[in-house]
């Protein structure tokens, strides 16, 4: 038993490699049980899910498999697997993340998130509403772990000022709790004694005590409570963009690529339809966070106690003294704030469908919304940080230092993930080879049995196993996969794609987000209040 135990442990320790090894040997009889090219690349597909579900490699080296895999077993040749890499879609995510290294880079988050939560009042629940939206606004244009490191130290100086240390908050929650062993007497009442006097008195200290552990109990919640509505905000607020999260954009890039005449969904269209849902998802989170860990009671929303004004008015004096230290906006904020609105506005109004975009003063089809995000994340590179003053050429005391721009190439490839968008690349040469061998077109044969429900019931039956896989699989991972079959399948089943492939995008990004998004970033913030 001790050596099957050892053996055990040491194959836990090999696993990755194990995985590596064996899922290629166990794939093989595809090769010969299938149609010769659509058994190749089913047997591609499915070496690169399992390295994404089991992480055996990292996500981004399993993502270029494709750039050697389809050309040696003959699917796709290399020049058309390596452009996929490289496709509008990332340019437009890119821009995306190199606007967001720039306002991370002066502080604007910062300057943003304390104003917000100087208008919004200092009662936990609004300061957990505060927060969500502010957190939220970020994940639009930032990676949701950027968004929840950058939210924590300002929530975990608003906590330690409301209740104090965690550890001391943690040491007042325990109390005394009688053994098993222990039995309390009963005796009849009588003329009280000085030692029972004593022991009364030691009774009403116990109730105290009893209560001050209640209350830091209460307060360990609310701790909780501000600790986890900053994780969820972030996934939340990521699907109101097409840049917000990676799985739009890969809905973005396999519509193009398999409808290239579709022009349906662009930014500004996208955000029209996402942006009610996100803030109806951002209020009912809201309302269960505050209400499960006490940000919603009679207690702190309604009475107004001397102990709860007092700290109130401690964390109002923390904001409006954080605020005060960032000092008068600076030109380097108040220049990424305005290249920021000019962004989102074009990108807003390059075709908003319901009238004519700016888009019309150039050749059909020329311009994307890539093309606007370059123009402007380029202008960021050389466009000075500090106020320009034509004295400084004629004043012969003036330093002669170089200029600085608002953003670096040095701080832009610190903060981009370039690893996401070697995944989207990968998500676009996986569907270009479902699509070029045929395997999409086979697939979708196979699931003929479908088409017999109606496309409602297709949906609901799609959409949970999707939620379901998504347990096993990462977000993007899942859309990459299962996105090219789920087009096919609605152009078997006569059904607008649309109908089935953006309500995929939507479980995988919205309804997933409420029951994994533990596995992303909020481990790592409620472990300090487990």
């Amino acid at each position: 038993m001790e050596g099957l135990r050892r053996v055990s442990r040491k194959l836990v320790c090999v696993r990755k490699q194990l995985i590596l090894l064996l899922t290629p040997l166990l794939l093989l009889p595809l090769l010969f049980a299938m149609p010769p090219k659509e058994g190749k690349c089913l047997y591609v597909v499915l070496l690169m899910a399992v390295f994404w579900c089991t992480e055996a490699l990292p996500l981004a080296v399993t993502a270029m498999l494709p750039v050697c895999l389809f050309p040696t077993i003959g699917i796709l040749p290399s020049k058309s697997v390596c452009p996929q890499y490289f496709l509008e879609t990332n340019f437009l995510f890119l821009s995306g993340l190199i606007m967001a290294s720039a306002i991370e880079q002066w502080g604007l988050h910062r300057r943003i998130a304390l104003k917000v939560l100087q208008i919004m009042g200092v009662k936990p629940a609004w300061l957990i509403l505060g927060m969500m939206m502010v957190t939220s606004f970020l994940s639009m244009w930032l990676s949701n772990t950027a968004t929840t490191a950058m939210m924590l130290p300002i929530a975990t100086a608003i906590l330690e000022s409301l209740f104090g240390d965690l550890n001391t908050l943690r040491q007042k929650c325990r109390a005394h709790t009688p053994a098993d062993g222990e039995v309390k007497l009963h005796v009849l009442p009588s003329e009280p004694s000085e030692k029972q006097i004593l022991n009364m008195e030691d009774r009403r200290e116990g109730v105290c005590d009893e209560e001050e552990r209640k209350e830091a109990e209460r307060q360990l919640q609310v701790w909780k409570g501000f600790m986890i509505c900053i994780p969820y905000a972030a996934s939340i607020g990521g699907t109101a963009t097409l840049t917000g999260t990676a799985p739009n954009l890969i809905l973005v890039g396999q519509l193009k690529s398999y409808f290239p005449d579709c022009e349906l969904i662009n930014f500004g269209s996208w955000f029209l339809f996402a942006f009610p849902l996100m803030l109806v998802f951002l209020t009912l989170a809201w309302l269960w966070i505050a209400f499960l860990y006490g940000g919603i009671n009679r207690r702190l929303c309604v009475q107004k106690q001397d102990a709860q004004a007092a700290a109130e008015a401690k964390v109002r004096a923390v904001i409006n003294q954080d605020y005060k230290k960032l000092g008068p906006v600076s030109f380097a904020e108040g220049a990424i704030s305005f290249f920021f609105v000019v962004f989102t506005v074009l990108l807003f109004t390059r075709d908003p469908k319901f009238v004519s975009g700016w888009s019309v003063l150039f050749n059909k089809g020329y311009v994307s919304d890539a093309v606007t995000g370059v123009i402007i994340v380029s202008i960021l590179f050389f466009f000075p940080s500090q106020k320009p003053s034509l004295s400084w050429w004629t004043d012969p005391n003036a330093p002669n230092t170089p200029y600085v721009p608002l953003l670096s190439w040095k701080k832009a490839q610190e903060c981009v993930p370039w690893n996401i968008i070697l995944l989207l690349g990968g998500g676009f040469a996986m569907a270009k080879g479902c699509e070029e061998s045929g395997l999409a077109a086979w697939l979708g044969g196979h699931l003929e049995p479908i088409a017999q429900v109606p496309p409602a019931v297709a949906v609901m039956l799609i959409t949970a196993f999707l939620a379901c896989f998504t347990e096993f699989a990462s977000n993007t991972a899942t859309i990459i996969i299962f996105l090219p079959v789920i087009a096919e399948l609605a152009l078997r089943v006569s059904v607008n794609p649309l109908y089935f492939m953006i309500m995929c995008v939507c479980v995988c990004v919205c309804v997933c987000v409420c029951v994994r998004v533990c596995a992303c970033v909020c481990v790592c913030v409620c472990r300090p209040c487990v």
